[in-house]
């Protein structure tokens, strides 16, 4: 099956068996409605760990039977955070999910060195799958939010991670970007020589799972037209299915870029973690939300 939008992503994984879901802090009523979407979809099942009362009366105002979810009263958000991550590390749940608390508490409950998410020496990082109306398929795309300069091991860490994704939602031999400023080497730019490192690397089979490329201009990695005037020849060439950018800059701004320029539509997750984790914004839409359910879904069946 050839997975070019996110809701094909949703078909995909609802042929897989169901997951226990947690939310973190289950206040609002995007988080609700999209778990809520999620278990009549028959792809969850789902505890929600917040007030229990808001929670209550969200699902009043949506016309959601609550009774469908497991509901456990923790009105504190970032106790809230905690208790999600122990009901996981206790065997109770598959897939962790950002509620109505900020990303850096969400974030400290998952790096807690007692009670955490965290595995010794993981290399945790942030990765979105954007559905861009101006390019012809899904890209998979890091860091967005998480690694502020990542090394080359990083970097690395990174690579794997997104030819899993992709792998996750049905493309086989993922085609990634190793992104950098032109794709001229530059001995003078880290992103180049890093970018030309990984190639090497992914050229002697040391790095597998897909055609690896870089350093690679953005132009270059996305647009046909421009890798042909610029005498590109790679497989990888304006048609890159992962990009992997030099820095978090970067991969944020172009992120937002395709969000605010396009009206692209996201599906977001933190990787590494001993359990995927959703992460959106806490204001992303009901869909960007279910999108991120489905892929981290479609992630813990590979």
């Amino acid at each position: 099956m050839s997975i070019t939008k996110l809701d094909q992503v949703i078909e995909l994984v609802k042929s897989k068996p169901r997951k226990r879901l947690i939310a973190a802090y289950a206040n609002d009523s995007h988080t609700i409605e999209a778990v809520n979407n999620a278990v009549d979809m028959g792809i969850v099942d789902a505890t929600l760990v917040g007030d229990e009362q808001v929670i209550a009366s969200v699902c009043k105002e949506l016309n959601i039977d609550a009774a469908k979810f497991t509901i456990v009263h923790e009105p504190v958000d970032v106790k809230a955070a905690a208790k999600a991550c122990e009901i996981i590390n206790n065997g109770g749940g598959d897939i962790l999910m950002k509620g109505l608390l900020p990303t850096d508490k969400y974030m400290r409950a998952i790096l807690n060195k007692e009670k955490g998410l965290c595995p010794p020496n993981a290399v945790l990082t942030h990765v979105a799958v954007i559905e861009n109306p101006a390019y012809h398929k899904l890209l998979v795309v890091s860091d967005c939010a998480i690694l502020l300069a990542p090394d080359l091991k990083q970097k690395q860490m990174i690579l794997k991670t997104l030819v899993s994704t992709a792998k996750a939602i049905g493309i086989e031999k993922p085609k990634v970007a190793l992104i950098a400023a032109t794709e001229q080497m530059s001995a003078g730019m880290q992103a180049c020589v890093d970018a030309a490192i990984i190639s090497k690397m992914a050229d002697r089979g040391q790095l597998s799972g897909g055609e690896v490329e870089g350093p690679l201009s953005i132009d270059i990695a996305l647009d046909k037209e421009a890798a042909e005037i610029k005498k590109m020849k790679s497989p990888v060439a304006g048609d890159a299915d992962c990009l992997l950018f030099p820095n978090i800059e970067s991969a944020n701004v172009f992120y937002k870029c395709c969000t605010k320029f396009n009206k692209a539509e996201i599906g977001a997750f933190v990787a590494g973690a001993k359990v995927p984790c959703v992460l959106s914004s806490r204001g992303d839409t009901s869909l960007t939300k279910l999108y991120s359910i489905a892929i981290e879904i479609g992630r813990a069946h590979v």
